[in-house]
């Protein structure tokens, strides 16, 4: 009897044993990621948009919004929630994190304006400016805001976020600080979003200081340097747009593979080492020979040692 109670509590202990590391492993993430456009250029089905939302937790927010509809049906589709397209466009997105208003970053939002919930579109008040005056102006769309031309349908509220503040995201856990980047001829923006003491950075579209003249990239890597340090930086979700063959004439605010690279030195001297800093590269623009090229370029360049990640429309990152 004593043998048996003895194998009984050794069993015991290896189920809670495992139990606690299942729970571990479970919980061993900061932010659920879910992909709903991941490209550049042409193809409006598959146009930057991304989902955020602290671990375990449905309330999310979108950074840009190029393409919604058709990715969340994929996400859908890869079992990435277990509700209907609807309810994740009308209940999960919480707000829309808008970088710039060009329409491969915008256009998404526009287009199932009608089929949305209340919320909040944020960005810089040069954004949000084009927004109101460009799209929903009842000539281009009709105005679902609450501010701009009458008559206002009033779903969406518009907040302008000021570099330098961090500040609460409405109906999440959430909170954001933005900074201003060089977009060729605009201003684009890096969204820092933050739950707990855990960090997820996301860049607009974005050109390399040498090229932009800029100070820009410098002060967002001095601000974030003391965050990769301490390991509170979960990802960098930044874009790459064209292989180093682009001429640098025709960059046009974005950056190639030998680019980001020196960006990404810069950071290192300022942050130490930062071998295997998860680095998810967005925007890639077609064709497909493109896309190979400049996959191999960051391959042949990684000398710093960041774990690459190539986002795909629909499935989940964690990070």
């Amino acid at each position: 009897m004593r043998l048996l109670h003895r194998v009984f509590l050794s069993l015991l202990l290896c189920f809670l044993s495992a139990a606690s590391l299942f729970a571990q492993t479970k919980i061993a993430y900061s932010f659920r990621v879910v992909p709903l456009g991941v490209l550049g250029g042409i193809d409006e089905s598959n146009l930057s948009a991304y989902m955020v939302a602290p671990a375990g937790s449905n309330n999310y927010i979108c950074m840009d919004a190029g393409t919604l509809h058709a990715g969340i049906e994929k996400a859908v589709a890869n079992k990435a929630f277990t509700v209907s397209a609807e309810q994740v466009l009308k209940r999960y997105i919480k707000g829309y994190f808008i970088t710039h208003a060009h329409l491969d970053h915008i256009s998404g939002l526009i287009i199932n304006s009608p089929d949305d919930s209340t919320k909040t579109i944020y960005g810089l008040k040069s954004t949000l400016e084009t927004v109101k005056t460009h799209y929903f102006t009842w000539e281009s769309w009709a105005n679902f805001a609450d501010d701009g031309n009458a008559p206002l349908l009033k779903k969406y509220h518009y907040k302008a976020l000021e570099p330098g503040n961090e500040v609460a995201i409405d109906n999440t856990t959430m909170q954001v600080q933005v900074f201003p980047l060089s977009h060729s001829n605009l201003t684009s923006t890096a969204f820092l979003v933050r739950s707990n003491d855990s960090y997820i950075l996301y860049l607009g579209d974005t050109g390399a200081d040498e090229i932009e003249k800029s100070h820009n990239m410098q002060s967002l890597w001095e601000t974030i340097a003391p965050l990769v340090k301490a390991k509170k930086l979960k990802a960098i979700m930044i874009e790459v747009s064209f292989p180093n063959e682009q001429p640098d004439k025709t960059l046009f605010g974005h950056l190639t593979p030998r680019l980001l690279m020196d960006e990404m030195s810069v950071l290192a001297k300022l942050a130490g080492s930062i071998k295997g800093l998860n680095v998810v590269i967005t925007h890639l623009k077609p064709p497909v020979a493109s896309i190979t090229k400049i996959k191999a370029q960051l391959k042949a360049n990684n000398q710093l040692g960041l774990n690459l990640i190539y986002p795909q429309q629909g499935k989940v990152l964690k990070f």
